[in-house]
């Protein structure tokens, strides 16, 4: 897919097509996130690589101290 960059107001931006703001779930207002490729590429996505990464961390957590939570939970 190509798409052109534009002067939008005092900005610069991309206008996404319909198809392709579907196929991610978007709505205005959501943001999408830029992570650069080892190849120097770019991909963008609507989840939060940092996020992730932090969910990542937590289930390890949770899987280590399982017991300790669930008598916690009591």
């Amino acid at each position: 897919m190509k798409l052109e960059v534009k002067k939008i107001g005092n900005s610069t931006g991309l206008i996404l097509p319909e198809e392709f703001v579907g196929k991610l779930n978007l709505a205005q207002g959501d943001w999408l996130y830029v992570t650069e490729q080892a190849d120097g590429s770019v991909r963008l996505s609507p989840y939060d690589p940092t996020f992730e990464k932090g969910m990542k961390i937590a289930e390890k957590a949770m899987r280590t101290y399982r017991n300790a939570l669930a008598e916690l939970a009591k």
